[in-house]
Order: C-alpha cells, then sequence, then structure tokens
C-alpha cells in the first residue's frame, strides 16, 4: 500500500453545496486538516460541512451552520481529530453568505 499526502481547495464558496473532495475509487482517505476561511466584510457568515458516505448513501454533518467572523477561520479537522474517508465518500461545503469561503483540505490518500 502506498500513502501520498495531498491537499485540495475551493475558493469563493456560496450559498449552494460545493463537493471539494471525493475519495477515488480503490482509495481510502484520512482528512487531517479542514479549515474554512471567511473572505468577506459580513461578520459572521455561516458555514457547513458534510460528509457524504456513498456506503450507506447518506450524508451527515461535520459542523453545521457554525460561525466565522471576519478575518477569521475555522478549523474543523486537525489536530486529535481524523476524518476516514472510503471510495466515493464527499466533503461538501456551503454558506449562508454568497461566494465567501475558502477551503483546504489536507489528506492523506492510501492506495
Amino acid at each position: 500500500m502506498a500513502n501520498t499526502f495531498k491537499n485540495k481547495g475551493a475558493a469563493a464558496i456560496g450559498t449552494s453545496e460545493v463537493s471539494v473532495y471525493t475519495c477515488p475509487s480503490s482509495t481510502t482517505s484520512t482528512i487531517i486538516g479542514l479549515t474554512a476561511a471567511n473572505l468577506t466584510t459580513t461578520s459572521p457568515i455561516r458555514c457547513s460541512i458534510r460528509l457524504y458516505d456513498s456506503s450507506a448513501t447518506a450524508h451527515y454533518y461535520i459542523v453545521k451552520d457554525a460561525e466565522i467572523f471576519e478575518g477569521g477561520s475555522l478549523v474543523v479537522v486537525g489536530g486529535d481529530q481524523k476524518v476516514v474517508l472510503e471510495a466515493g465518500d464527499i466533503i461538501k461545503v456551503a454558506s449562508d453568505t454568497a461566494s465567501s469561503i475558502d477551503v483546504v483540505i489536507s489528506y492523506m490518500e492510501t492506495t
């Protein structure tokens, strides 16, 4: 098995949910960092991040309507917390404000 560290970002996410990362087939991914930043002068904005579990065909909130103040960020995954994804699982992000959130995900793929 090969382990590869990677990152993925999405810019200016707004009120439509965006699929930021999809775990590839024949792969397991461990999310080791997930940060969302407020790009606006609106304070606060609200950020929701969901995991789509493809094996259960269900969505689960990692965080729902979390407040991020102007100039701030929210570390959703980091430190001791990790999220494991199986093939086809998706991390999705949305905001209550148009073009308001940048997201960076750091992860390790195991193939």
